[in-house]
């Protein structure tokens, strides 16, 4: 638990955005990356062109390591329930790639005129919930500045013909998505409002639960293809997803999971700035068919922190895995909708239907 008290400080106050929502815009990221020449050779199994979860480079025939690193600001107050969902969200990325954990580096920059007591706080919180996920942090580097950031390097080992890119998701696979949507508007009521002490156990419960379950589970079950929601929110990773696998995603929107507040917030105009970019970022991609929802729409742009797993798995194997997962901790777990390739949309385009 943190040593620091919940009534003298506020995380959340102490920087300008939060969480996921904090990243670059990904239309200008995207812009900015553009004529950038990285160089590549044939252990690089997975690298920039898919835009995947994780780096993953080939040592041997039947070892290869997964690299990924993931910080932000504060989306709680509590320093060390924030060290621990920034830690959860880091390790996610290996767990989407299918890939096991194995050490981490912690990344810190808080400024130091601050209680020097929160950095203890936060930095327990990563440990603990790294030490949860069998994985063991084994240095990091941290900076004087004025916005407080935390997260990880991770490295995960993967044999090379397990991998579970975001490229190889097939027609007529089923989609799962392993947790509720809605951390962004939640977390800004956190920073802006106040929740219930139900709805923000719920929250914290959801972006604390670590995806490792959910991808062993995938792994068993012979998944084609993951990848995790966060910060482009569930539109953008699925765009990103049915690009690099030449498919179109169909998806009934009234059967997406939702965190329980999550409505009411929306409802009550407590938007992400992630919102407008993640509608930018997809605008091609994204069709909606039927009579819109517009409250279910804003969730599905909203940006996630220490979101679920969206899995394209044989339709055969789907309602196996979803059970699987919510025997084990993920209630929300499930099936949304399918993989398909239709003629009359271009490749990549994710299909809402309302």
């Amino acid at each position: 638990m943190s040593n620091t008290s919940k009534d003298t400080v506020r995380l959340t106050q102490m920087v300008t955005s939060a969480g996921c929502a904090a990243k670059i815009f990904p239309h200008i990221l995207s812009d900015a990356l553009k004529g950038v020449k990285w160089e590549t050779n044939e252990n690089v199994l997975v690298g920039f062109d898919g835009k995947d979860d994780a780096g993953v480079y080939k040592v041997s025939d039947d070892l290869a390591l997964i690299h990924t690193t993931d910080f932000f600001t504060p989306v709680v107050d509590d320093p060390y329930t924030y060290g621990q969902i920034a830690a959860t969200n880091a390790l996610s990325d290996v767990y989407a790639m299918g890939g096991t954990p194995i050490n981490a580096l912690n990344i810190l920059a808080f400024p130091q005129k601050e209680d020097i007591s929160i950095i203890k706080d936060i930095l327990s919180g990563g440990a603990d919930k790294v030490k949860e996920a069998n994985c063991v942090i084994i240095g990091g580097h941290s900076v004087d500045v004025s916005n407080i950031l935390y997260g990880l390097a991770v490295t995960g080992t993967i044999h090379p013909q397990n991998i579970k890119g975001n490229d190889c998701a097939k027609q007529g696979d089923a989609l799962i998505l392993t947790k509720g949507l809605g951390t962004g508007v939640l977390n800004n009521m956190v920073k802006f409002s106040e929740l219930s002490e139900n709805i923000y156990s719920g929250l914290i419960a959801s972006m604390t639960r670590l995806n490792k379950n959910a991808s062993e589970q995938m792994v068993r079950l012979n998944a084609n293809a993951c990848t995790d929601i966060t910060g482009f929110g569930f539109a953008g990773h699925s765009m990103q997803l049915a690009k690099a696998s030449g498919v179109n995603l169909v998806v009934d929107a009234n059967k997406l999971p939702v965190l329980e507040g999550a409505i009411n917030a929306v409802e009550n105009n407590f938007l992400t700035r992630g919102d407008k970019s993640n509608r930018e970022y997809t605008k091609n991609f994204y069709i909606a068919k039927g009579l819109v929802n517009k409250t279910i729409e804003h969730l599905i742009f909203d940006p996630q922190t220490s979101g679920g797993l969206l899995i394209s798995i044989n339709e055969k194997n789907a309602e196996e895995l979803v059970r699987e997962i919510r025997n084990n901790g993920d209630e929300r777990a499930e099936i949304v909708g399918y993989a398909d390739v239709i003629n009359d949309y271009e490749k990549g385009a994710i299909i809402l239907e309302y």
